[in-house]
């Protein structure tokens, strides 16, 4: 009987185990970062800073609408901090993908591209930077927070 019960507690276990890691929103929290903004300058757009405690990756979500300067840009940069203030912020090195890649061109209305972070700092901020920019630039920006050390997550 002691067995029985030992193979049923390992059989619960397993199948709640492979239930959480089937379910991504159990997995993620999605936190606001840069709000949608319409920039018509080259003011950067510096978002919210994110505290990963608890959890070991960092993907940020940046999206545009219209981009409607022809030779506009929009560039990521990724700030990392130990303090809660990020005061101490220093431009992140380790990626999932590539700023290039994460660059936004004149031509790239209404589209989503996604960078991801690798580092070992609690807290990080992205800071999206527009060039070339005189007229009107949609964009904004979340992070996920992926891979949590405990679950299942709630929002």
């Amino acid at each position: 009987m002691k067995r029985y019960m030992i193979f049923a507690g390992i059989l619960v276990l397993a199948v709640a185990t492979v239930a959480f890691a089937a379910d991504l929103r159990s997995n993620i929290v999605v936190k606001r970062t840069v709000d949608p903004v319409s920039t018509s300058n080259n003011d950067n757009s510096v978002g919210q800073i994110v505290d990963r405690l608890g959890y070991r990756s960092v993907t940020f979500v940046i999206v545009t609408g219209s981009v409607a300067d022809s030779d506009a840009t929009l560039t990521p940069t990724i700030h990392e901090c130990d303090a809660a203030n990020c005061s101490d912020a220093a431009v992140a090195t380790g990626f999932v993908g590539t700023i290039a890649g994460a660059t936004f061109a004149a031509t790239d209305d209404n589209t989503v591209k996604t960078i991801g972070y690798t580092g070992g700092k609690r807290y990080v901020r992205l800071t999206l930077t527009p060039a070339n920019n005189t007229g009107a630039l949609l964009h904004s920006a979340v992070t996920i927070l992926g891979h949590p050390r405990t679950g299942p997550t709630t929002q």
